[in-house]
């Protein structure tokens, strides 16, 4: 008997993982997110042909064997559903608290928040392709006059 691999749509491999510090920084930095009663996203562009997670799971949540639950399930999500999300998008996926949502809610929930971060990077990039430019002013040389008797 042979074991079938699952289709490569549904396959969640290591470079679509988000690992780095300053990856991290840059997704935060970006500021662009949205939630709803399960979760917290952050997103932004990555330039790549495909979409990378990040998962940050606070202590405040509860002890790590409960952290670890909450990643796997949420990972687990977001790798069912990816195929109906946007590419090319670096994002974070924080819980909003200790409750764990059915598997299900979180299919429901994950695509569309992403959708929706997405619309708001790709509203932001039209808005700074459609704004006019703005001119560089260039101050003038401030010219200081002596002031007799000060020598």
């Amino acid at each position: 008997m042979t074991e079938q691999t699952p289709p490569r749509d549904f396959t969640f491999q290591s470079h679509e993982h988000l690992r780095k510090t300053r990856d991290f920084k840059r997704v935060y930095e970006r500021r662009r997110s949205v939630s709803d009663r399960w979760l917290i996203v952050y997103g932004c562009e990555n330039g790549l042909p495909y979409s990378r997670l990040g998962l940050s799971v606070s202590r405040k949540v509860g002890q790590a064997t409960h952290r670890n639950r909450l990643r796997r399930l949420y990972r687990e999500a977001f790798r069912l559903t990816q195929h109906e999300m946007p590419t090319g998008l670096d994002l974070i996926l924080i819980p909003r608290g200790p409750d764990e949502p059915t598997l299900e809610d979180l299919k429901q929930s994950v695509p569309r928040l992403v959708r929706h971060v997405a619309r708001k990077l790709a509203g932001e990039k039209k808005r700074e392709a459609d704004a006019p430019a703005q001119p560089i002013q260039v101050a003038s040389p401030t010219v200081v006059a002596p002031v007799e008797g000060l020598a």
